[in-house]
């Protein structure tokens, strides 16, 4: 039989209220406020707790505040830059590609709540995961929701709510977020 934290990482409904969970949510806000709390000048620190709490095979750069539901579904590629305020809601897999740069306050979210009132009422919930692929730059005060897929070499307009996959080689903006023309910035 799988654990509530096993069923929350492969996408079925799972009871966030399970001990186990919620302790995992308080040990990850620890860590973003004290991360959140310290000043600039000690990066290596700062670098370290968020090594405790993300999965990184390279350099990365989360400026403050960043907060998350549990770190330990998110996945940093080489060379990712998370700017200031940014909120990713882990409950499944959220997956940044190599080089990529996620402008300020931006919101990416796996967590799905039921349309079933009963289901709601009940502390059921699901997710769906998020994948964002290399060398994508995404705008300010962007939007993802669950299950999205973002291509590589794509930009994603400031403000945009990315809604459903946005392919490779792309410029998308918008609510929701809708492809505008190809990406040519490599063959110009």
């Amino acid at each position: 039989m799988k654990t509530e934290k096993e069923k929350m990482r492969s996408g079925e409904q799972y009871d966030p209220t399970n001990p186990r969970l919620v302790y995992d949510r308080f040990r990850a806000n620890r860590i973003c406020t004290k991360y959140n709390k310290k000043a600039f000048l000690e990066i290596n620190r700062r670098s370290f707790r968020m090594r405790r709490l993300l999965h990184t095979h390279g350099y990365f750069w989360v400026k403050p505040p960043f907060h998350c539901d549990y770190g330990y579904n998110i996945y940093l590629g080489e060379e990712v830059m998370l700017n200031y305020g940014c909120v990713l809601l882990d409950v499944c897999p959220i997956r940044i590609g190599d080089h990529t740069i996620i402008g300020p306050c931006t919101q990416i979210y796996t967590a799905c709540h039921s349309l079933s009132m009963s289901e709601r009422r009940n502390n059921r919930e699901f997710g769906k995961p998020v994948t964002i692929g290399n060398d994508v730059w995404i705008g300010g005060n962007v939007t993802i929701l669950p299950g999205v897929t973002i291509g590589d070499d794509t930009i994603i307009g400031a403000g945009s709510v990315v809604t459903s996959d946005i392919p490779s080689h792309v410029i998308a903006a918008g609510n929701p977020c809708q492809v505008i023309r190809e990406n040519k910035s490599e063959k110009e």
